[in-house]
């Protein structure tokens, strides 16, 4: 695997996070990614993409803004995870331990 590939799940297999978590942590690294794009990453059909940022939307997770062609999404952070199991967690503290606790690439 090249350095700048992202490693892809196993399709029989299970991860920890919901492609919902999977979605919004790619957002928060880039917030102009194309459906399309989020897609290969989380690896996930680009139709099952747009039912998720549509639902992060709803939930009011995500704001989505047109500049151009493209859609760049505002997340917000201050809101708390929805599960009662870890409710007292906000976004922002989902996004800071994953994103902020990678390896720095060399």
């Amino acid at each position: 695997m090249k350095k700048s590939e992202t490693p892809r799940p196993e399709p029989s297999g299970w991860t920890f996070f919901t492609n919902h978590a999977h979605v919004l942590l790619c957002l928060a690294s880039d917030p102009e990614m194309r459906l399309r794009d989020l897609a290969a990453t989380v690896g996930i059909t680009e139709r099952a993409v747009h039912k998720v940022v549509s639902e992060l939307e709803e939930g009011g997770v995500l704001e989505r803004e047109k500049q151009g062609r493209r859609n760049v999404y505002t997340i917000h952070g201050k809101l708390p995870l929805r599960h009662p199991v870890e409710s007292h967690c906000t976004v922002r503290g989902l996004i800071k331990f994953v994103i902020e606790s990678r390896p720095k690439p060399r």
